[in-house]
C-alpha cells in the first residue's frame, strides 16, 4: 500500500506540473508584442500591393483566427487548447509554413535534436564520471590535481564561446570538418548516414566538452566525501582492493546524486538544442524555436514549448519512481 501511496503522489505531482507548464505556455505568447495574425495579413496586403479591401481584411482576420484558435476570449482559447493539445497532440498549422501542420514539424525536427544531445550528453556523464571518480578517490595524489584542473577549465567556459571557439580551431584554422556543414535529406542510404554522422561530430565534440567539466567535478567532490565514510574504511581494513572500494563502495552510493542530474541533463535537451543548432547550422528543434520566436509563429512555439515540459517532467517522474532501486536506504513501507 505504501508503493502505491508513494506512485500516485509522485503521478498527481507529474500531472499537476505538467498542468502548470501547459498554462503558462499558452499565456507567454499571448504577452508577445507580435501579433500573427497582424503580421501575416500585412505580408498579404504587401504582396497584393495594398489592393485588399476592408472588408477582404476583415474576413481574412476572422477566417485566420479561427483557424488558429485565436478566436474569442482567452478562456474560450485556453480550452479549445487544452483540447486539442492534451487529447490529440494537435497544434494546427504553422503561420510561417502554412499550411504545415507543427506536430509535422516538431516530429521531423526531434530526431535530429535528440540523436546529437542525447547521446552527447550521455557520453560527457559517462567521461566525466569515470574522470571525477578516479580524481576523487585518489584526491591526495598528484595526478588527481591535474584531472581536476581539466574540469576547472572546461566548466566556467560559456557555452557559446566553447562552440565558437571549436568551430574556428577545427573547421577553420585546421579544417578537419565543414565550417558549413551538409545534412542531405530523404531517404537514408549508408552514404548519407556516413555524411550525417561526419557533419555531427562537430557540434556533439563541443556539447560533450561543455558538460564533461561539471560532471568531472561533481563527481569528484562526492568521491571525496565518500571516500571518507565509515563502511570505505571498514572495507580497507578488511583488505579490499582500492579498485573493490573504489567501485563497489564508493562509486555505486555516490553515484546517485550524478543519476539525478543526468535524468534533468536529458528532459531538459532542448534548452541547449537553440544555441547548438544556431551555431553550427544544425536542422531541429532549435532552429525551428528560433524561427518561431522572431515571426510569431504561436503554434511553434507551443510545440517545441511544450515537448520541453513534457520530458523534463517525465524525467523527473522516471527518476523518482526508479531512485528507491537505486538506494537501498529508501524503503516504501
Amino acid at each position: 500500500m505504501g508503493v502505491l501511496r508513494y506512485v500516485a503522489k509522485r503521478l498527481g505531482l507529474y500531472l499537476a506540473v505538467l498542468f502548470i507548464g501547459l498554462t503558462i505556455t499558452f499565456m507567454l505568447p499571448r504577452l508577445m508584442p507580435i501579433n500573427p495574425v497582424d503580421g501575416y495579413i500585412g505580408q498579404l496586403q504587401s504582396r497584393a500591393n495594398g489592393t485588399l479591401t476592408s472588408e477582404a481584411i476583415a474576413e481574412m482576420r476572422t477566417n485566420l483566427e479561427q483557424l488558429y484558435g485565436l478566436n474569442g476570449d482567452i478562456f474560450t482559447q485556453y480550452v479549445s487548447y487544452l483540447k486539442r493539445v492534451v487529447l490529440q497532440f494537435d497544434f494546427g498549422p504553422s503561420f510561417t509554413y502554412y499550411p504545415q501542420p507543427v506536430s509535422a514539424m516538431i516530429l521531423n525536427a526531434l530526431p535530429w535534436t535528440l540523436g546529437l544531445l542525447l547521446t552527447a550528453t550521455f557520453i560527457a556523464w559517462v567521461l566525466g564520471n569515470m574522470v571525477g571518480l578516479v580524481a576523487g578517490y585518489f584526491h591526495k595524489k598528484r595526478a588527481a590535481s591535474v584531472l581536476e584542473f581539466l574540469g576547472i577549465l572546461l566548466y566556467p567556459i560559456p557555452y557559446y564561446i566553447l562552440a565558437v571557439t571549436v568551430l574556428l580551431l577545427l573547421a577553420y584554422i585546421f579544417p578537419i570538418f565543414p565550417l558549413s556543414p551538409t545534412f542531405p535529406v530523404g531517404q537514408m542510404t549508408p552514404e548519407k548516414i556516413g555524411m550525417i554522422f561526419y557533419n555531427s561530430l562537430l557540434p556533439g565534440i563541443t556539447l560533450v566538452l561543455a558538460g564533461f567539466g561539471w560532471n568531472i567535478l561533481s563527481m569528484k567532490a562526492l568521491a571525496v566525501a565518500t571516500t571518507e565514510e565509515p563502511y570505505v574504511t571498514y572495507a580497507r581494513l578488511k583488505g579490499a582492493s582500492n579498485w573493490t572500494r573504489m567501485t563497489r563502495y564508493v562509486f555505486r552510493n555516490a553515484l546517485l546524486p550524478q543519476v539525478t542530474a543526468l535524468a534533468l541533463s536529458l528532459g531538459m535537451v532542448f534548452n541547449g538544442a537553440l544555441l547548438t543548432e544556431m551555431i553550427f547550422s544544425y536542422p531541429g528543434i532549435g532552429l525551428i524555436m528560433r524561427t518561431a520566436a522572431t515571426g510569431g509563429d504561436y503554434n511553434v512555439l507551443y510545440g517545441a514549448i511544450t515537448l520541453s515540459i513534457i520530458a523534463v517532467a517525465t524525467a523527473g517522474l522516471v527518476i523518482d519512481l526508479i531512485y528507491p532501486l537505486l538506494d537501498p536506504r529508501i524503503r516504501h513501507k
